[in-house]
């Protein structure tokens, strides 16, 4: 393959739905891969947008498939704003979309933002829908961003993407692996509204709580848990299962906080224990649970010190997930797998996606 630059945008709309993140990206492969994200910008869900997207798994089938059109272009009315501000032509536009329904089981993985509406709207090649070819394979269509994780940042024992759902990627016996952890920022976010801000600012209130140890054991007791191999949390889990929990909880705000900030840490120390390779192994930590620093101090006494953190610049924590679905498309666009079996439990890797152009 020629040493040449590819530019490329990705997007990512994550479970915490807070806006939509465009990052426009370049990679160029010389003995591995290489990156730069040389343009990002997070764009704010218009109110009555990201209501809708919020209650999506609620819809009727009829209202479900207008806000799939109506979301994707929007989408595209942004990325083609996106490229006037930038002079940017990228080779294609690299969606992740927004989850409905995340069912892998039956047979089902649903992301809105309709391709041929983004299409239209920005008049760019656009690549989506990456995850149902991997569950009709048999696999769990999640996480998707471990082979970037491999490809982009080889000298990091472990990636940690703490958003709406917290996961980690690895290298384990030769082969890479990764799944989700725990739930954060959906279970956390909406009880730090209850306080009056958006989220939880550096998880101050947390540290201000008590941890309840009656409402952290039965978290730690919950089936998720003991699961092994490759799985993955949907909306759906949450509301069976870790919600009637913290509903039934007459903790004080902070102290669900805190509990659940500690149930995080626990669960997160166990996997980077049970996978290191090394006393004290290299760890990646991106997405908005990155600013989270009672969660870094919790899971830094879980570990005893024994890691090296490595600090993420504010470019990859917040726009790390978007820059490997740029990548993801790269990938498809070239015909190279973009999705591993190894970490879905798919029959086999594949490269996935649909591809809509004019």
């Amino acid at each position: 393959m020629p040493s040449q630059n590819y530019q490329l945008i990705g997007l990512m709309s994550g479970t915490s739905g807070d806006g939509l993140d465009i990052a426009l990206c370049q990679f160029q492969k010389k003995n591995s891969w290489e990156y730069e994200i040389l343009q990002a910008a997070t764009i704010p869900f218009p109110d009555k947008l990201g209501k809708s997207l919020q209650a999506s798994h609620q819809l009727t089938a009829l209202e479900l498939h207008l806000l799939d059109v109506d979301f994707g272009r929007w989408i595209g009315s942004e990325v083609k704003a996106f490229c006037e501000r930038h002079q940017a032509a990228p080779l294609a536009v690299c969606s992740h979309g927004h989850t409905v329904f995340h069912q892998p089981k039956k047979g089902l993985s649903l992301q809105i933002g309709n391709g041929w509406a983004i299409q239209q709207a920005s008049r760019l090649k656009v690549i989506n829908d990456f995850r149902m070819k991997d569950v009709q394979l048999g696999g769990q269509g999640a996480p998707l961003v471990p082979i970037g994780d491999q490809e982009l940042f080889p000298e990091m024992d472990f990636c940690i993407n703490l958003g709406g759902i917290s996961n980690i990627s690895m290298d384990h016996l030769g082969k890479r692996i990764a799944f989700d952890v725990s739930p954060f920022n959906l279970l956390l976010n909406p009880i730090a509204q209850t306080l009056g801000a958006e989220f939880d600012h550096s998880g101050k209130w947390a540290s201000e709580g008590n941890v309840q140890p009656e409402l952290l054991e039965q978290l730690n007791q919950l089936d998720f848990y003991q699961q092994s191999g490759a799985k993955s949390l949907g909306r759906e889990d949450l509301e069976q299962d870790f919600l009637p929990l913290i509903d039934r909880s007459s903790a004080s705000s902070k102290d669900k906080l805190a509990t659940l900030t500690e149930h995080y840490a626990v669960q997160m120390s166990r996997v980077i224990r049970q996978f290191a390779a090394r006393e004290s192994p290299k760890v990646l930590i991106t997405g908005g649970g990155a600013y989270h620093d009672h969660f870094i101090d919790r899971l830094d006494a879980h570990l005893e010190g024994s890691w090296d953190y490595s600090q993420a610049d504010t470019n990859l924590i917040e726009f790390k997930e978007a820059l490997i679905f740029a990548f993801l498309g790269h990938l498809r666009l070239l015909g190279i797998d973009n999705c591993l079996a190894s970490v879905t439990g798919a029959s086999h890797n594949s490269c996935g996606g649909t591809i809509y152009e004019n």
